[in-house]
């Protein structure tokens, strides 16, 4: 594949961190220092105060619904996103809510803040916001009425790390925010996620969640004092608050995660730059380039057909594979998600057509492969052959 969705994500450099942890006469694998130390490290970055090191973006959406369910344990409505990852919605009916989707504005590729604002009732407890491959899906008007109306907002950051609103960097917004270290994201893990929070409550709660529920897991000597008080013909060290999961991650990959923290910046002014270049080649004629690229951190170089045309998309599709290049249609997480088979039977027949936006880039939306070391002269060549189509 000459021009893949990812390449070089995990470094020698990384790698040899690894090594030289595990040349310790007995190293520990499972989770500890260096996990908690990315976990400082991460929070120092982003701006907020805690940080749950977790074994993939999807745990950390999954962790943080159980997390709004023990605030609201009779269930309600979380407004989603149709454009996502599977793991947005499923945690949302795996926890006992309700989702209600909102259409996309095609700047940004993330819920309409105007519509969010329109479906927001008496039922909402969450908005779930995606930002889409490294744009800001945020508005001030929506964190206003989020404010006004004291809807948590909970924003899912897998795909923007380092991308900013007025400066400051999402998944800092948020009651609570979900990143993603996955292998083709900015930064890797191999596998791997976070949960972001200044609440402190939520930060213990997800310490345990995070492990099979133990009270031990917690750090907060007032919330151990509490639940042993409360429990004292149990074992302190096996009382579990919750019916929860095992999502840890290892110290494996809090050392790859320290190691590529490191460069994480850096490697998203270039994602940008790239983003910048590729922009201004692309036939506007044929595709959308009018992007909200402010505070972007792009994930992907995002092929838009401006009007639905299905002799164009089938040869635009003939000549990416034929040049080599790696793209996946429909967008993130395979295009409009409520026309997915985990669906049918919890939105009517035929929601989907109720999305326009999201329907458009379902059939003529893709995207393709942006990382740091992709040279000028490749998005050059790689424009030629889109614009050739």
């Amino acid at each position: 594949m000459k021009f893949p969705l990812m390449r070089n994500n995990i470094l020698r450099e990384d790698l040899d961190a690894v090594i030289e942890h595990l040349k310790q006469e007995d190293p520990i694998l499972t989770h500890g220092q260096n996990v908690r130390a990315f976990e400082a490290e991460w929070s120092a970055w982003l701006g907020v105060k805690h940080s749950v090191f977790v074994n993939s973006g999807a745990s950390a959406n999954l962790l943080t619904m159980a997390v709004l369910k023990i605030r609201y344990p009779e269930g309600g409505e979380v407004i989603v996103p149709p454009l996502a990852w599977v793991s947005d919605i499923a945690s949302v009916l795996q926890n006992g809510f309700k989702p209600v989707f909102v259409d996309i504005d095609p700047r940004t590729l993330g819920m309409d803040p105007a519509k969010i604002c329109a479906a927001m009732t008496e039922r909402t407890r969450a908005v779930f916001l995606t930002h889409v491959q490294g744009f800001d899906g945020l508005e001030d008007r929506l964190l206003t009425e989020l404010q006004q109306r004291r809807v948590p907002l909970i924003e899912d950051v897998c795909e923007s790390h380092g991308a900013t609103h007025h400066g400051r960097k999402l998944g800092s917004f948020g009651w609570i925010s979900n990143f993603s270290f996955y292998y083709a994201h900015h930064m890797s893990t191999i596998e791997g996620g976070m949960i972001c929070t200044n609440d402190q409550e939520v930060y213990q709660q997800a310490r345990m969640l995070r492990s099979h529920g133990m009270v031990r897991e917690a750090n907060d000597p007032t919330v151990l004092e509490a639940y042993r008080s409360t429990y004292p013909e149990l074992n302190p060290d096996f009382i579990f608050a919750f019916p929860a999961y095992n999502t840890r991650n290892t110290e494996i990959g809090g050392i790859l995660g320290r190691s590529q923290l490191k460069r994480l910046d850096r490697n998203v002014k270039r994602r940008t730059e790239n983003l910048l270049r590729f922009l201004t080649q692309i036939d506007s004629a044929r595709y959308r380039i009018d992007f909200k690229v402010e505070g972007s951190s792009n994930y992907a170089f995002n092929l838009v057909l401006k009007h639905p045309d299905n002799v164009l998309v089938e040869r635009l599709m003939n000549v990416m594979r034929e040049a080599g290049i790696e793209f996946r249609r429909g967008s993130a997480g395979g295009g409009n998600q409520i026309r997915q088979p985990y669906l049918q039977g919890i939105v009517p027949k035929d929601h989907h057509l109720h999305f326009p936006e999201t329907e458009h880039v379902h059939f003529y939306g893709f995207y393709i492969g942006n990382y740091p070391d992709l040279r000028d002269e490749e998005i050059d060549e790689l424009c030629k052959v889109l614009n050739s189509a």
